[in-house]
């Protein structure tokens, strides 16, 4: 098992962020595109190889992104329509999310075996994911979707600032 930590908020203003392993060496850095459309981000790994990207999708009714690990066919995360609760589905034949993913306390299942979970943490007056690598074969796409959701959770946060003000 493999056990990483990325800050929580990851897209601000300066649309980079790294995730580390527990020594806190940089495993993976992350850069955004700023003032590009479509809004979207890559994934690098320690040697500056590409190793995925989070696209979000345009003109959607309804928020959808795109999780693309190298080599391997895209994910989408599309919201649903609900009344009461944000509701999210994953289109993938055998990626699920389990438990409270909005509540930052889930579990990354791959054909009904866990591969990862992803738990808050409070480290350093921060709020920090600690992603559990349980499969390492999973690991670029483990780490892509807790960004994505991450992005999803972050967009949710500026719409509902913005509707209150």
């Amino acid at each position: 098992m493999k056990t990483l930590y990325m800050k929580q908020k990851v897209l601000s203003l300066n649309e980079k962020f790294s995730i580390k392993d527990q020594e806190e060496n940089i495993i993976y850095s992350v850069k955004g595109s700023f003032l590009k459309i479509p809004k979207s981000f890559t994934m690098y790994d320690s040697n500056e190889e590409e190793i995925g990207t989070v696209t979000k999708e345009l003109f959607k009714l309804l928020p959808k992104f795109s999780v693309k690990v190298v080599g391997a066919s895209p994910i989408l995360i599309e919201k649903k329509l609900s009344f009461f609760k944000a509701n999210y589905h994953i289109d993938s034949e055998n990626i699920q999310i389990q438990g409270d993913w909005l509540d930052k306390n889930y579990a990354i299942e791959r054909n009904g075996i866990e591969i990862a979970r992803i738990n808050q943490k409070w480290l350093a007056m921060n709020s920090t994911y600690e992603i559990s690598i349980l499969e390492e074969n999973y690991e670029h796409l483990i780490i892509l979707l807790v960004a994505a959701i991450d992005f999803v959770k972050a967009e949710e946060r500026a719409a509902a600032s913005s509707s209150s003000v």
